[in-house]
């Protein structure tokens, strides 16, 4: 007990000092940014020369379609504009030979692709993309709620079920809010936050990088920089893949839907304490929301809010010193 309170009293101090020489948030985004987009750039020049692919689509009444695209260059999205506006404004996410993949991704070989929507028969993919999207969402709401007035560490993001009745997102804040309890006016700012980002459509680009390439976009997060080390291990081809939305940079542990204007009822309903970690006071923020093409009455939504209410128990997904 006593060498857990000296870790602790320890942890604190170095949080503080790391406070007062802390790196401005807008910095460290513009930092984020501009490796992403010379690694973007770098991957896109590996194809000076257009070669053909062809892209056999399935699908109902498109069994048989064949498309002839640009390898590395053509995606999924440039797919479904061949196609019907239909396809183009429903589809969120893809099927490159039966694995999941980001409408923005490059194709790099002859395939075979599905588009898939909310209402297809089976939406177990898209609703997970759809879950982890939003809590991706999330955490670039809370990452730019506090300004450059306080620091904001994102944790490792929990993977939950659609089930669960939330998503969520773990966070420590500075330690000078520790003290903080949010308000529901607290609540419903992060809620203006996130439907602001959905109000753009911003884009979710998928960019698969090597692990040197995600250690320097997140070198002034620790935390984040054992999180890449962590899913490159797990990776069997040692990489890892991020997404970049706006400004915001992160690390995700599968497919993001194509564009944020995905999104219609999202609401921001409670952050829990979990206390004292590693890293400071630990939070989970958790959220509820429903795509474009699935609404609900408010009697539903009200009794689906109440619900997401309730902290989500999932394992510690903290990362480790």
């Amino acid at each position: 007990m006593a060498t857990r309170t000296v870790c602790q009293v320890l942890q604190r101090r170095f949080a503080s000092s790391a406070a007062a020489v802390r790196t401005p948030a807008t910095e460290v985004r513009g930092q984020r940014n501009a490796v992403f987009s010379r690694e973007q750039a770098r991957q896109r020049a590996l194809y000076p020369r257009i070669e053909k692919i062809e892209v056999s689509m399935q699908g109902p009444g498109l069994d048989g379609t064949l498309l002839i695209m640009n390898r590395g260059m053509s995606t999924p999205l440039s797919c479904a504009r061949h196609l019907t506006e239909h396809h183009l404004i429903n589809s969120a996410l893809a099927l490159v030979d039966g694995e999941p993949w980001s409408l923005h991704q490059p194709l790099t070989h002859s395939c075979s692709l599905t588009l898939l929507t909310f209402k297809d028969s089976d939406p177990t993919l898209v609703n997970q993309a759809y879950w982890r999207s939003c809590a991706a969402l999330l955490g670039q709401v809370l990452e730019t709620a506090f300004k450059d007035d306080f620091t904001v560490e994102l944790l490792n993001t929990p993977e939950v079920p659609v089930t669960s009745g939330a998503f969520c997102c773990d966070v420590v804040l500075d330690p000078q809010l520790d003290s903080w309890t949010p308000s529901e006016e607290s609540l419903r700012s992060l809620t203006r936050g996130a439907q602001q980002l959905i109000h753009q459509d911003l884009a979710w680009e998928p960019l698969e990088v090597v692990p040197s390439v995600a250690l320097e976009i997140f070198s002034h997060s620790r935390c984040k920089q054992e999180e890449v080390e962590q899913k490159a291990a797990q990776s069997p081809k040692g990489t890892v893949m991020l997404h970049r939305c706006g400004d915001h940079v992160l690390l995700s542990a599968g497919p993001l839907v194509a564009r944020t204007g995905l999104c219609s009822q999202y609401e921001v309903t409670a952050i829990h304490s979990l206390g004292q970690g590693l890293w400071g006071l630990r939070r989970r923020a958790q959220g509820l929301s429903l795509p474009l093409q699935l609404q609900a009455h408010h009697t539903v939504w009200r009794k689906l809010r109440q619900r997401a209410e309730k902290m989500v128990e999932v394992p510690n997904t903290e990362c480790k010193k």
